[in-house]
């Protein structure tokens, strides 16, 4: 079994990447003069700043402060969100989309990571598991988004 502050660090992780894709999808937002996909990037962007804002709640039950704001910098899923910001400035969607897509595939793989440790996050998994489903019905999203579009 973990220790408490072996979960705060877990937690603190999966805060990074939920801030790693709300920064991710900002810029998307900003990258794209289509307005379906502005929307679509915004809304993903709230739906982050929300997950945050529980994970957040959730560490302070723990005992512990988890204030920042911005994802991790040199975590692997923050330079795939690099790869989101490298494909705005072509403007082209489909590489915006397809960064995107390899960004929730990377927070996915995280979150499932934390889920199988059930164990040691039972007091919380039931939030993990919402918060990885909302992001995987983000992808499935982004995915049919991108398979509609003819580029």
């Amino acid at each position: 079994m973990e220790s408490n502050k072996e979960i705060i660090s877990d937690l603190k992780d999966l805060l990074a990447i939920l801030n790693d894709g709300k920064e991710g999808y900002e810029s998307a937002s900003k990258g794209t003069d289509t307005l379906e996909l502005q929307g679509v990037f915004l809304k993903y962007e709230a739906q982050r700043a929300g997950y945050a804002e529980e994970l957040r709640a959730h560490i302070a039950t723990h005992g512990a402060e988890a204030t920042n704001e911005s994802g991790s910098v040199l975590g692997a899923l923050h330079r795939t969100w690099l790869d989101i910001r490298q494909a705005l400035s072509s403007k082209e969607d489909a590489a915006i989309l397809d960064a995107i897509v390899t960004g929730e595939q990377a927070a996915l793989d995280k979150y499932n990571h934390y889920i199988a440790d059930y164990i040691d996050h039972a007091d919380h998994i039931e939030l993990l598991r919402k918060q990885r489903d909302g992001i995987l019905d983000a992808m499935k999203e982004i995915e049919r988004l991108r398979s509609e579009r003819s580029f």
